[in-house]
Formats: structure tokens, sequence, C-alpha cells
């Protein structure tokens, strides 16, 4: 009646349960859900109240453009039309809910865009503009900028450094003897590593370019295992390796210093022939000047 929507409780003998005032027009239709559990009011006040029917509170409301004559749903709730004074009967749908939510992944990229103008030459009009590279530190570096020098060592004695690429490993093991650290990452090793070392140093100890270092490796290798020397065939065949070819690296300086000498000999005379004709010219062209004075 009027404004108020009243529910009663008729099995109780007529016992008013509870008054809802939520329209401040008259309200003119009524209607529950197929559940039960939501009662809808429409009013001349233009809306629609949604209530629950467990604590009577209004959970949603519609506003429509003129006042409200009547109301109604569909047998599953999915629908609901409400008539008007201006004669509009009006629909509305509920959106239909997903039963399977998966979750979207993000859409990657296609093949085709990464190799998108991989192929393409630019023209000389063309300016190119070039993405830095981002330089990534490789394992040794890693180990020497966190100050590991054992650790270091170990990276670049690997099979694949030293074989291939031999001057990291003796780049390596040069900074370690900047850094002053080179004795302590050579000590504390088993067998099998000093055996690796020895053979290296062995093997690339007469080439020029690693000569220098590897001889102090050498010897820091030959101080510090000087104590187990005979107590393992294996290293002490690495050691005999070591001393023959640190032997013909003697020879040979040896004699590049004999071809040295050869040559700073060759170069002196040389050069007292050439200063002893200089100055026999200039004798002659002063005597001659002096001549040509006195005619």
């Amino acid at each position: 009646g009027g404004r108020y929507v009243k529910v009663w409780d008729v099995l109780k003998g007529g016992q008013l349960l509870v008054s809802l005032k939520n329209h401040h027009k008259t309200v003119t239709c009524l209607c529950l859900n197929s559940s039960g559990q939501r009662l809808l009011s429409g009013s001349l006040d233009r809306h629609v109240k949604i209530y629950s029917t467990t604590s009577y509170k209004v959970v949603h409301s519609f506003s429509y453009a003129t006042s409200i004559l009547s109301l109604a749903l569909s047998p599953e709730d999915e629908t609901i039309i409400v008539g008007m004074t201006n004669g509009v009967l009006n629909v509305k749908h509920r959106k239909p809910e997903e039963k399977n939510e998966k979750s979207q992944r993000k859409r990657q990229p296609s093949y085709r865009t990464y190799v998108k103008g991989r192929t393409y030459m630019p023209k000389q009009e063309d300016f190119c503009v070039s993405k830095p590279v981002k330089r990534v530190l490789r394992k040794y570096d890693k180990l020497l900028k966190s100050f590991q020098s054992s650790k270091a060592l170990d990276a670049v004695l690997e099979p694949p450094i030293m074989l291939h690429t031999p001057e990291v490993t003796v780049a390596v093991m040069q900074e370690l003897h900047r850094r002053g650290t080179l004795r302590s990452a050579l000590a504390g090793r088993d067998e099998k590593q000093v055996n690796l070392l020895l053979t290296f140093v062995a093997r690339r100890v007469i080439e020029p370019r690693f000569t220098p270092v590897l001889v102090t490796v050498a010897d820091m290798i030959t101080d510090i295992y000087q104590p187990v020397v005979g107590q393992s065939a294996i290293v002490d065949k690495q050691f005999l390796k070591l001393q023959e070819a640190i032997g013909k690296e003697i020879d040979y300086q040896e004699e590049l210093l004999e071809v040295l000498g050869m040559m700073d000999a060759l170069f002196a005379t040389f050069t007292k022939k050439r200063d002893t004709h200089l100055e026999e010219n200039k004798s002659n062209g002063l005597t001659e000047t002096i001549e040509t004075s006195r005619n």
C-alpha cells in the first residue's frame, strides 16, 4: 500500500515481518524470482528495487525513463520486462555467465613478427638506427669481478677454452698475477688439476706470446708442488715434460741471443764504414773549395 512494501507471515496469523520504505512514490507491482531469494518492486518513482528475501536489504536497483506500472521475470531469471506509463515495454537480458573460465594467456607475437625485416637490405638514402647490444659477461669475468680467483682459474682450464682460445686462459693467469692472487689460485689442487695445469703450461710455454706469463706460472707450480714430487707418476711425468719444454725454450733463447750478437756486430761494422765514407767526402769537398778560392 502506498509507497511501502510490507511482508506478512500468513501461517503465524498475519504477523508483520518487515516494512520496506525504499520508494518515495506509490509501489505499483511486485515480483519474486524463480528461487524465491529475490523480491523485485516497481514504483511510480521510475525505479525497480531488488531485495534479498533473507535480510530484506536492497542488493540492486534499476532506473527507467518514466513511471513503472508492471514488471515480470522470465522462468530462468535471464530477462526482466518492465511496462511504463509512456506505453513502452522495456526488456533487459542478463549477460550469460562463462562456465569454463580459463585464464587467457598473453598472446605472443607470431614467428613472422620476429623475422620481419631481417633480410631487408638498406638503401643508400636510408638512415639505419642500430639497437645497443647488451654485453653479457662470461663466467670467468663474473668470477673475477667477485674476486673468486680459484674458481676463475678453474673456469678457464676447461678443455673447450684451453684448446680453442688459450689466450683467454693465459690472460686470466696474467690478471691473477697482477692482482697478486695467482699463487693462492694455483695452490690446493688435486692430482688431476695439477696434471691439467702442467699439460697446458708445457704445451704453450714455447709460444712467444705466452712465454713470459707461463714461465712465471711454471715457476710458481714448481715451488708449490715440489714437496709432493715422487708421489704421483702422472704428475712426475708432466714435470719432466715441462722441464723438457723449458729446456728447449732456453736453447731457442740462446740461439736468438747469438744471432742478435752477430747482427749487432754487422750493424756496427756498417755504421763505421758509412761514417768514414762521409768524413772522406767532407774532407774532399773542403780541399776542393780551398783550391777553387785560391784560383
